[in-house]
């Protein structure tokens, strides 16, 4: 029946329909853009009204999966583009100096310990490419599946903890602002990276990372970064904003690590010589 109305149409308006093509397509796509629309699920949402972040996410795949996060992470920028700089990128003359003086074996992940930001520009990954929010009223719980990875984010208002002993991913707080979480995270250790793989990006105990979390719909979320470290960098880090999608599972594996997985890896890279 709907193909004979549009015969019936067509056929009485066929002058005007000649002299109109750019209008009709327009408007074609403009039903496909409102019908594609109608099939995205709103972000679900806590008792309390704030969006529910809770969810495992990844960039579609995990590493080296189809569709997924690179081995070595995104480095960005297109044909005739500059990539965005790195946190290493924006190194102070003697923290350049220094990172010319590491390499792979220095990576401190290859003793297990978690990077104090994340290999693919996102915290909830640590050195991985799927992690897992767990909300509560009080708490947003952010899981990764390596290195034992976990941290308990209040979101009541209280402030930084004076008990919390320097830590590789430092002490977190978050607030509502509207529907984003801003997440504040400081009292970080020196001893980890930003990032692992061997790729250089020592820090100070002076790091300070802001993070916004934004659930744009059920299968959605933006993650939004700026790292400050005024004793190794010249300027804030701005990381390129970050879209994950809802994983088609709801719990992480235990990926656990000895050390001894690596052991061949650091023997090897303690015969590399530096590269200058």
């Amino acid at each position: 029946m709907k193909h004979s109305m549009v015969t019936a149409v067509i056929a009485s308006t066929v002058v005007w329909l000649a002299a109109s093509p750019p209008r009709l397509a327009a408007q074609a796509r403009s039903t496909e853009t409102a019908n594609a629309a109608k099939t995205v699920s709103p972000a679900p949402r806590m008792p309390d009204g704030h969006p529910d972040l809770s969810g495992v996410w990844w960039r579609g795949a995990d590493i080296g999966g189809r569709g997924g996060a690179p081995l070595a992470g995104p480095r960005g920028g297109g044909r005739g583009t500059e990539p965005p700089p790195t946190f290493a990128g924006l190194y102070q003359p003697w923290a350049q100096a220094k990172a010319k003086t590491l390499r792979d074996k220095d990576d401190p992940a290859l003793s297990c310990t978690s990077t104090a930001f994340g290999t693919l520009n996102v915290s909830l990954f640590d050195v991985g490419a799927v992690g897992q929010i767990v909300q509560t009223p009080k708490f947003v719980i952010m899981l990764s599946e390596t290195y034992h990875g976990y941290q308990s984010i209040p979101t009541d208002g209280r402030p930084h903890r004076d008990t919390q002993p320097p830590a590789n991913r430092g002490d977190a707080v978050g607030h509502w602002e509207g529907d984003t979480l801003v997440v504040d995270k400081t009292n970080f250790t020196d001893t980890s990276w930003i990032s692992a793989e061997g790729r250089v990006s020592f820090h100070s105990d002076a790091l300070h990372i802001v993070e916004r979390y934004h659930r744009v719909d059920a299968n959605t979320l933006e993650i939004e970064a700026t790292l400050e470290d005024p004793k190794v960098l010249t300027k804030p880090w701005i990381v390129p904003k970050q879209t994950l999608v809802l994983a088609p599972f709801d719990q992480l594996l235990t990926l656990d690590c000895s050390g001894e997985e690596v052991k061949s890896l650091i023997d090897a890279a303690q015969k590399d010589p530096v590269k200058n």
